[in-house]
């Protein structure tokens, strides 16, 4: 039975739509908030996320965000009633697979999430490991085993370190806030300070940069942030 992530904060909707997968046989957890999605994921596997853009606590973009940091392949469908071509294309930027918006033609719901989940299992039939590696310069990344190679060999990253870097890569040529780093790397019940990173930075690109106080790749942006250039 396929396990389906439904997050709705909409309560008659988010009981019609799991009554009715439930009916398709999927099996599905349903949750109303943007805190409450991301710890139920992090602690449960799922074949497939329906989401929500505007919900509490954390809106979808950031959950999006959040769950490509733990898991690159899961299918993630939007179901909002955000119809414009931004919300659309900010949608899949973050990470989504499909959009789509309300109202919405049930018939058409099932057949995008059957389409989702039968593609993600093919391609993770036929996955190539080594894109499991992201390569910069002499350097190189395992998201999954959170090993890598840096100016002086082979090193393992803490679970911290790899969700930043995988974010700042995610992002690349764009600057990822302080702010925005916290709350989707960090725990969201204990913030720490904004120090905690600039701390987290300077050991990265003692890991990856050859000149660390003049880097290359992980470039800090003054009063706002970092982002990783390549």
């Amino acid at each position: 039975m396929k396990r389906i992530l439904l997050v709705e904060d909409e309560e008659n909707l988010q009981h019609a739509l799991k009554l009715n997968l439930e009916m398709e046989n999927y099996q599905v957890h349903a949750v109303g908030d943007g805190n409450t999605a991301v710890r139920v994921f992090r602690e449960e596997k799922f074949d497939l996320v329906i989401l929500d853009i505007m919900i509490p606590e954390m809106d979808g973009w950031m959950v999006c965000e959040n769950i490509r940091l733990h898991n690159s392949n899961i299918p993630v469908l939007f179901l909002s009633a955000k119809n414009t071509s931004a919300d659309r294309v900010n949608s899949l930027r973050k990470g989504g697979d499909d959009y789509l918006t309300k109202p919405f033609d049930l018939e058409e719901l099932l057949l995008r999430i059957k389409k989702l989940i039968e593609k993600n299992e093919r391609i993770q039939s036929n996955e190539n490991k080594s894109s499991l590696l992201f390569v910069f310069g002499k350097n190189w990344i395992n998201f999954e085993s959170y090993e890598a190679w840096g100016v002086e060999g082979k090193l393992a990253l803490t679970k911290k370190e790899i969700l930043l870097m995988k974010l700042l890569i995610d992002n690349k040529n764009q600057v990822v806030s302080r702010e925005h780093i916290l709350k989707v790397v960090w725990d969201y019940t204990v913030i720490p300070n904004t120090r905690t990173i600039d701390n987290f930075v300077l050991n990265l690109r003692k890991y990856f940069e050859d000149d660390p106080k003049n880097p290359q790749y992980i470039q800090s942006v003054r009063g706002v942030g970092y982002k990783f250039v390549f």
